[in-house]
């Protein structure tokens, strides 16, 4: 998806928003050199469309409601988990390798057990310890081994030193076996006698300095008593300075509170966090808290937006959120114009024809791309639910005689699908007045006043009568829910070529009064042979408006 083009249309879609995206999806794929053109809904399917869909047999496309940055558009670091019990030294050497300054620590699972930044190693060597640190975080041979750049004469390198202390062995035999106590680990030079005794004191490992070799007696002895030997060039002060760094990072990560992110997550919402982080590296995780990568506030400035084709309109108020973060490739339209900028000029196509869906079919004819006979079959369905059944004034002769030759592609009959696909949609049996409402709901703007519509179809009066009031006491809610100065319903019923107009908001009546040189009524207003929102009802309500 990243790296796709999205084909969208308006929120709460209607069939001719659905149809054109998924048909121009199929005819830019068959153009394309390369891209990937993905159609999309930026809300639920109305049950006509969803009849439309399913009886030409195509998917339904994925719901997106936001097309803002999200952290899949940005090349985000894939930095490679590290197990809990590395060295601290170690983990210093990734850090410095990759120039990071956070370390995500990974279980084997692939869930994220913590996190080990610079400062929680610069802190762990400025820190003051006692000499049992190393056994209470159960230190791993194999870390002080590598720490030391060591070598392992006797013993498992796996196992861990888990109990004593760090002791070195500079004083005499009697002192010695005074402070050594069984089970430390024992720093020692390279002194054959020292070494037996404190091998001979208990120790549980012994850290031999500046040598490589040890005698053969000494190793028995080790080995008799399961002592783990190791040798190291160092001295002994370098030995003691370093050997702290051998703890494993589980022991000083973050393990609480770790502020993470997924990849849906939006960049807007992620830089709000970061700014009240100190952290600069944060890790990305999927919905099962598995490590994906790492994000930084600087590989927030590389986000690549979404690519978007926008179809059947082009109001900021109708598309769909995060628009202005996105980039707009094309606009293929029927409305009138409205008030989505772009930064550099597109491909703008606006014809006065009464379906985008008819648009999308002269395109293929252009293009000469031959027409499959589930995408006629939807577009025709589209032409028809746009106008009507040719019986909207935004109808035009292009619009029928295309849909009669898409009926022909698909072998359907014009007259029994535009039946069939109204009777689904003015099914409004076990719907809420919400799901009425927003089927078919736009916004409109005129100067300082924004005003919703939505227009309610059927073949059916006594439907319309039977959730006119429900539909009424629902406008309520959505006016006070809203920054509208009105709402209005188009109850509009298509064998009788006539619209019911429901209102509420403060003026709501004298707009459509004026409008349509009407006495203001209490109710609703009834409007003999006005059947199209976009061509008979917005135009004389924006001039009206403007007057």
């Amino acid at each position: 998806m990243p790296n796709s083009i999205l084909i969208i249309g308006h929120k709460n879609p209607d069939s001719d928003s659905i149809c054109a995206a998924i048909a121009y999806a199929y005819l830019k794929n068959a153009l394309s050199t390369g891209e990937n053109y993905v159609p999309k809904k930026a809300g639920e399917l109305n049950k006509e469309t969803a009849y439309v869909l399913e009886r030409f047999g195509v998917k339904v496309p994925e719901t997106i409601t936001d097309v803002g940055a999200q952290l899949m558009d940005i090349e985000y670091r894939e930095l490679e988990g590290v197990d809990s019990h590395i060295s601290l030294k170690q983990a210093w050497e990734l850090m410095l390798e990759n120039d990071v300054v956070t370390l995500p620590v990974i279980a084997k699972s692939g869930k994220l057990e913590g996190v080990i930044v610079n400062g929680d190693i610069a802190y762990s060597y400025m820190d003051v310890y006692d000499n049992s640190i190393l056994s209470r975080a159960r230190t791993q041979y194999s870390n002080i081994i590598g720490t030391l750049n060591g070598s392992l004469v006797t013993g498992n390198p796996h196992a861990y030193f888990v109990k004593g202390s760090v002791v070195i062995a500079a004083s005499n035999r009697e002192v010695l076996l005074d402070h050594i106590t069984e089970d430390d680990l024992v720093i020692v030079g390279n002194v054959e006698e020292r070494q037996r005794i404190c091998i001979e004191a208990g120790c549980s490992c012994m850290v031999v300095c500046n040598t490589s070799v040890v005698s053969d007696d000494i190793i028995k002895l080790a080995e008799d008593h399961q002592v783990v030997l190791i040798t190291t060039e160092y001295d002994t002060f370098t030995v003691a300075r370093l050997i702290h760094q051998s703890m494993p990072i589980k022991y000083f990560m973050k393990k609480e509170d770790i502020v993470s992110f997924e990849l849906d997550d939006y960049v807007d919402d992620v830089r709000d966090v970061m700014k009240t982080v100190r952290h600069r590296d944060f890790p990305i995780l999927d919905e099962n808290r598995h490590y994906i990568g790492m994000v930084s506030r600087r590989l927030l400035l590389n986000m690549q937006k979404k690519r978007l084709i926008l179809v059947d309109h082009n109001e900021k108020s109708q598309a769909v959120d995060g628009i202005d973060q996105a980039d707009v490739l094309e606009i293929i339209d029927h409305h009138r114009l409205g008030s989505l900028e772009t930064v550099s000029p597109i491909l703008f196509r606006n014809q006065p024809l009464g379906s985008t869906a008819t648009i999308v079919t002269l395109m293929y004819k252009e293009r000469k791309v031959e027409i499959p006979k589930k995408i006629a079959g939807i577009l025709c369905s589209a032409i028809l639910s746009d106008t009507l059944m040719f019986r909207s004034p935004t109808c035009t002769p292009t619009d029928e005689s295309l849909a009669k030759e898409l009926a022909e592609i698909a072998g359907v009959d014009v007259t029994e699908l535009a039946t069939s696909m109204f009777e689904a949609g003015s099914d409004f049996k076990g719907r809420t007045a919400d799901q009425i409402f927003h089927q078919d709901y736009k916004i409109f703007t005129s100067g300082d006043t924004k005003f919703g519509v939505a227009q309610i179809s059927s073949v059916s009066k006594s439907q319309l009568n039977a959730i006119k009031d429900d539909i009424q006491n629902y406008m309520d809610t959505v006016l006070g829910s809203s920054d509208l100065n009105a709402v209005y319903v188009m109850l509009t019923d298509i064998l009788e070529e006539s619209t019911e107009l429901l209102f509420v908001g403060d003026g709501a009546d004298k707009i459509i009064a004026d409008a349509f040189r009407l006495p203001v009524a209490s109710d609703s207003y009834l409007l003999e042979g006005v059947v199209s929102r976009k061509k008979q009802l917005i135009p004389p309500i924006m001039e009206s408006l403007q007057e």
